[in-house]
Formats: structure tokens, sequence, C-alpha cells
């Protein structure tokens, strides 16, 4: 691969709505414009049944995002656009991943780990209604990303821990059967906005708090009137930190509106004023992809097409890339002859972290190289996750996370940090 990859997706289990378009359509499309980058964009209606089980929801968010994108700019021609679903090799990858993925780790995904604290707080099963289908979303999430080798992923930062996880199922692949993956690494997006809703809380259609991104003028006049603000009266001076009004209109304007409309506050602008201005902004910017958006829903099949030729130059990729990874874990013709010893060399040649149990019922960690000789010795931890997070630190950051966490392993007697670096920068560069 010659250029840097990107990849991000959006789960088609709703209409999007202005947080939506703020967040992620807005700077993806903006981000495909780069020449330096080959963009990957998917509508990811598999991920849409771990948390919908309507039909024909799943079905019209597909149109929904699809269009959303396609009239918010964003080129087919420049990237590659496609659904999830069309790349049947997606889901080969996931049982081929879950084969190298520990259930401890899965144990720790925040979305389980919140189902289960759930279900404990009200006396429940800790497992009651939770699906296979969530508890394996991470993997599933890896094979998106490692589908296609993409070198970032953009993130917000409640997402970073699918990123990790992904690396840690291709290092897993990679030191079982060779290199086959890339390390992905999470593109934290901390000045994207997070829209509040009409009710001053984070916009999302689970709290019902949400204006549809593409909703007619005069409902979408409706919708900002029933944005929450406080008794202030007109001429009264008015607060911009907290205020949900002000917020949307940030992530619309431009630093010289803003502070416009930040003066107007402090003047004592009317709050019906002020919902008239930030409709204004918003329309302007929203109605010439209204009648985009309007043209791609009402032609279906148009977007069918999109999304076909998209899964062509997608599988143009997956197809061959699967071929390889059968081929690589022995699911191959059986006149074909593998080279054993060079998969046996290549699972070898790298150093590793072990993780276990001893009798006193602590949990440790060791760093052996690629010939089973140890290099560093962890102390004994109360829990397997306290034990796994400060491997995961030495994995990322290396030695230089040493004096933060001293005493947390120690070096094996004769063995040189320089000789315990050099194995760490392996495992990165892996």
């Amino acid at each position: 691969m010659s250029s840097l990859r990107f990849l991000t997706g959006i789960t088609t289990s709703g209409t999007p709505h202005l947080g939506n378009y703020v967040g992620s359509i807005r700077p993806s499309v903006q981000a495909s414009l780069r020449a330096d980058v080959e963009s990957f964009y998917f509508l990811a209606d598999y991920h849409a049944l771990i948390k919908t089980d309507e039909p024909a929801r799943v079905q019209r968010s597909t149109l929904e995002i699809a269009a959303s994108w396609l009239a918010a700019g964003l080129n087919p021609d420049r990237v590659t656009f496609y659904r999830q679903s069309d790349i049947p090799e997606i889901p080969e990858l996931t049982w081929l991943l879950t084969c190298v993925t520990g259930k401890g780790m899965l144990n720790r995904a925040h979305a389980y780990k919140a189902s289960v604290d759930k279900n404990n707080a009200a006396g429940q099963d800790p497992d009651a209604d939770v699906t296979a289908g969530l508890f394996m979303y991470p993997v599933l999430m890896g094979a998106d990303i490692l589908m296609f080798n993409a070198h970032k992923v953009p993130v917000g930062r409640d997402q970073v821990q699918h990123i990790e996880m992904a690396r840690d199922m291709a290092n897993s692949f990679n030191h079982r059967y060779g290199q086959h993956f890339v390390l992905p690494e999470a593109a934290v997006e901390d000045n994207v906005a997070l829209l509040p809703g009409v009710d001053g809380r984070k916009m999302s259609k689970s709290y019902d708090n949400h204006i549809p991104l593409f909703t007619p003028r005069e409902q979408l006049r409706k919708s900002i009137a029933g944005i929450v603000t406080d008794s202030r009266a007109p001429k009264e001076p008015k607060q911009t930190e907290g205020s949900a009004l002000f917020q949307i209109y940030q992530a619309f304007a431009s630093a010289e509106e803003t502070q416009s409309l930040r003066q107007a506050y402090a003047d004592g602008i009317a709050w019906g004023d002020a919902k008239q201005i930030l409709f204004e902004r918003i329309d302007r910017e929203v109605a010439p992809m209204r009648e985009a958006y309007l043209g791609y829903i009402n032609n279906p099949a148009k977007v069918e097409a999109i999304l076909q030729a998209g899964a062509a130059k997608a599988r143009a990729i997956s197809q061959p890339f699967t071929s390889r990874l059968r081929h690589a874990v022995g699911l191959r013709p059986l006149g074909e002859q593998g080279d054993a010893k060079a998969a046996k060399a290549a699972k070898a040649a790298l150093p590793s972290f072990k993780q276990y149990r001893e009798s006193d019922g602590q949990f440790y960690f060791k760093l052996v190289d690629a010939n089973g000789h140890l290099l560093l010795q962890s102390q004994g931890f109360a829990s397997p996750k306290d034990a796994a997070a400060s491997m995961a630190q030495l994995r990322t950051q290396g030695l230089g996370a040493w004096s933060a966490t001293q005493p947390a392993w120690s070096p094996s007697p004769g063995v040189a940090t320089t000789d315990i670096d050099s194995a760490l920068h392996k495992l990165a560069q892996a």
C-alpha cells in the first residue's frame, strides 16, 4: 500500500441528525478531499442488527445515511464507499479473528461491561438480555478495520478501546500466521463538536432530543424553537456557557459569527431572536444539501447502484486478501502445500507477553524474546484486569512508562533495559 488509509463508518440504525452531521458526516467529507489519503466509508448495517430488530428501520436508515453522505459532498469516485453487508469477506474475517481473540479481552469491552453493570445493579443475571452479537461487537469492528488494513480510524475518545482491541487482534493473528495486518491507530477527534440536543443533553435518538438533519424547513424552525433556555428576559444579559442554543450555533458558524452572537448574549438578546439567528444559520448550510438529499431519497435505485459500484471496488481488495488469509490459516486445497517452516518461523520471530495466575491467587505477566528467554517479570496483581492494564501500558508506552508504574515489573537478571526496549519496539512495529 503506497498511501495512508483512513476508514470510517456509520451504523444504520436511525435517521441522521445535526449531531451526526457536525460530528461525523461533515468532517469525513472534508477528509475525503485529501490527495494523500485513500479513504474508505461504509454503512455499518451488520452493526445495526445489534441495536435494532426492525428490518424496515435498518433498510430505511441505510438509504438515509447514504443519501446524507452523498448530499454532503462525498464523491464515490474519490473514495471506496460501500455497504458492510455487501462484503461477505468481512464476516469471514470476523470468524478468523474470533479464533485468535481472548474472551478476557472482550469481557472488558465498554458496551458489554455497561450491560453487565446494569444487570448487576438491578439484581439480575449479569448476562441477562446480552446477545452474543453485543459481546462479539468489537471483533466485527476489528474485521471492518483490518480487512482494508486501515492505518487511521477517526473516532471519538470513547471509541479508542475498539481500535486498541483491533491492534491486539492483528498482533495475535500476525504472531501465529505471519505478517498480514498493519496495526491501526485511532485518530482521536478531540476538536469535533458534540452537539447538545434540544434539552441540553447530548443530541441522541435514544434521548428523543435530536433535530433531524434534513427535516423540512418549517419543521427545522419548530425544532429549534423547542430548544430549552433559561428564564432570563429580553435585555437581560445571558450566559453562553451551558447554553445548548449557543453551542449548536458555534458548530455551524464562523469565528466572527460566533463572536457576534456572544456579544448579543451579553447585550441581552431575546431568546426568540437568538433562535431565529440559529435557524437561519443552519438552514443556510443545510438547504442546498436538503434538495440533493431528497433527490437521492426519491431515487433509491441510484443510491443502490452507487453502493454496488463501491462494493465492487472494495471486493477487489477484500477477495484476494481473504484468499491469502485462508491460505495462511490452512483453509486451502488438499493438494496445495503450505510452507510450514516459514509459518513456524513467522510465529516465533517476535517477542511476546504471557499472562498467567500463580498458586498465591495473584496474576502475573512476563515478556519473553523470540526464543522464549525471559526479559521481564511483573509483580503480582490482585486482578487480571490490573495486570492487563499494566501490560498494555508497557506495550504502548514502552520503558517510558517505567517511572509511572514501578515496581509493577522488573527486568530479568542479566538483561539490559536496551534489550527490553528493543523487544517492545519489535512488538510495536509488528
